[in-house]
């Protein structure tokens, strides 16, 4: 971000109505301003339209108070530097931190639908912090970190039976065999899981029956498990969940299914960075922020694995066409 050109907030509150004084000043800090001294506020031009500040002003002006906006220049280098002091967040970053390390302490006691409604209201103290880190530094570094083991803590809680890898052959099997099954995973889908389930709808079995488990442990005798240690279809080896099941079905040939089965891959246990996979898993963050069930998680996410297939298979054959 460039740090030369600013937005400077030059005003008065109003000074016989406490609430709208109240309501600019919470304004001003959910924009992320730096106070410059007492009636100057600064912001980072890149980081708000003006539009938005000039609506600010106006309402000020109307309320009784007093506001301009002016676009100001770092004098050099070194001024810039300094302005940029003014919005370092390590302090709100280190609060939030230390505010995840209090909500552990009680995670296991914790219903499910607390562990959710907790995940919900962190999730929006992060990103109200993350949205003014106008200059990144280590202290967001650290924060992001916190942040994915509390997430990763909670989804033990919400969605325990995490699979481990075992050595096995991957045996051949004939979709005949699999068709009006009934087939179980956890709940709170995520990407193997979602991937999985698309995949067996799509490729395998013709009329599926989902059930999602609170728990393996009450996996239904007659339902094809997946995605959970002592499931039928769970990581092998190196291969996750998604692939097990491509390589199980021979549908190493579907044009683009291996290279989907990559980006699953790299965003369930790591590995070979995907472009796309970025993307997916920010739908599906949004998916699961919006509060979607999973069967309606799985609804959603099946239109957009179809078009990434779609697009993994144009991108096939147009390599395909320049090896000739």
């Amino acid at each position: 971000m460039n740090s030369q050109n600013w937005f400077l907030l030059v005003l008065t509150f109003p000074t016989h109505n406490a609430t709208a004084r109240m309501r600019f000043w919470r304004a001003l800090k959910a924009r992320g301003c730096a106070v410059l001294r007492d009636g100057a506020y600064l912001l980072p031009s890149a980081a708000a339209e003006e539009t938005e500040l000039l609506d600010l002003v106006r309402g000020i002006d109307d309320s009784g108070g007093s506001a301009h906006l002016l676009r100001v220049v770092s004098r050099d280098d070194e001024q810039g530097r300094l302005f940029e002091t003014l919005f370092d967040r390590t302090e709100e970053y280190d609060s939030f931190v230390r505010g995840l390390a209090e909500s552990r302490k009680n995670f296991s006691g914790l219903p499910a639908a607390e562990v959710e409604r907790l995940l919900r209201r962190t999730r929006k103290e992060y990103d109200a912090v993350l949205s003014i880190d106008f200059f990144p530094n280590e202290a967001g570094i650290r924060a992001e970190a916190a942040w994915q083991d509390f997430v990763a803590l909670a989804d033990t809680i919400l969605s325990p039976g995490e699979p481990h890898s075992t050595e096995a052959t991957i045996r051949s099997l004939r979709q005949e065999d699999y068709q009006s099954r009934t087939w179980a995973t956890r709940q709170r889908l995520w990407v193997d899981r979602v991937a999985s389930a698309w995949l067996i709808r799509r490729f395998i079995d013709a009329q599926p029956r989902f059930v999602w488990l609170s728990s393996p442990a009450e996996c239904p005798k007659e339902a094809l498990g997946f995605d959970f240690d002592g499931a039928a279809f769970t990581h092998i080896g190196e291969r996750v969940t998604f692939e097990v099941l491509v390589a199980s079905f021979g549908l190493e040939e579907e044009p683009g299914l291996i290279e989907l089965g990559k980006m699953v891959h790299a965003l369930d246990i790591g590995g070979p960075a995907v472009p796309e996979a970025i993307g997916f898993e920010a739908v599906m963050a949004g998916a699961k922020q919006r509060g979607l069930k999973d069967d309606d998680m799985l609804s959603e996410m099946s239109f957009v694995l179809d078009s990434l297939l779609a697009h993994f298979a144009a991108n096939a054959k147009t390599q395909g066409r320049g090896k000739r």
